[in-house]
């Protein structure tokens, strides 16, 4: 089994915390130096993680290491998803690509832009919303702006319809499901329906980044 408080990248370890009898004690300052390492191998070496994001990233890390006391204190369900919002570019997406190397030992899952799932709709049909209303551990990314589902003349909400496939998932096999989106709560509803946001409700913790927050793509 791997040491959850080291991470081996490029022959170099990182440890991310240590051993307390056979407790985990993590530390976040080692946390996020390691995601700052890590984020500059996926994304390049302009990647920087703000300090104004660490409040943030601090419920996110807790979450991802399923810490109770913590996820406890910021009301956070680990046994949910997450349903993470913010204005464009504020670095919603690589937060949650980079969250899941911090738990090697865990089920990696895979992050998918919501618009890929919307273009297979429109070449596969109804085989798509099979395909990810699976067991695999996903991220949709950009919930919200994809293209509206057609195929043969027939309309779907496709990214709808996932959804509750995979509320039935959580229900029965406790897999989770990650989001990214630019909408709030009202839009979500507008975009997907009551039913669907309902279903939303017990998905997904809900973590916002400020919504002044820039977009650091510029």
């Amino acid at each position: 089994m791997k040491n959850p408080c080291e991470i081996t990248e490029g022959g170099v370890i990182y440890k991310i915390g240590k051993f307390k009898g056979k407790e985990v004690i993590y530390d976040f300052s080692l946390m996020l130096e390691y995601l700052q390492t890590k984020g500059k191998l996926l994304f390049g070496n302009e990647f920087k993680l703000h300090k104004k994001d660490e409040k943030l990233l601090y419920k996110l890390c807790n979450y991802i290491i399923a810490d109770k006391e913590k996820c406890q204190k910021f009301n956070i369900d680990p046994a949910k998803g997450i349903l993470l919002t913010g204005p464009v570019g504020c670095g919603k997406t690589s937060f949650l690509k980079l969250l899941r190397y911090l738990v090697p030992h865990q089920k990696e899952y895979q992050v998918i832009p919501c618009r890929n799932i919307a273009f297979a709709f429109h070449h596969l049909g109804y085989k798509t919303i099979m395909d990810y209303g699976n067991s695999s551990y996903l991220c949709f990314d950009d919930l919200g702006v994809e293209p509206a589902g057609r195929y043969y003349g027939k309309d779907c909400n496709v990214m709808g319809e996932i959804l509750l496939s995979r509320y039935e998932l959580f229900l029965n096999h406790k897999v989770r499901t990650h989001c990214t989106t630019n909408l709030d709560a009202a839009e979500l509803e507008e975009r997907y329906g009551a039913r669907v946001r309902s279903r939303m409700r017990n998905l997904f913790n809900l973590i916002s980044f400020d919504k002044n927050s820039i977009d650091k793509r510029k």
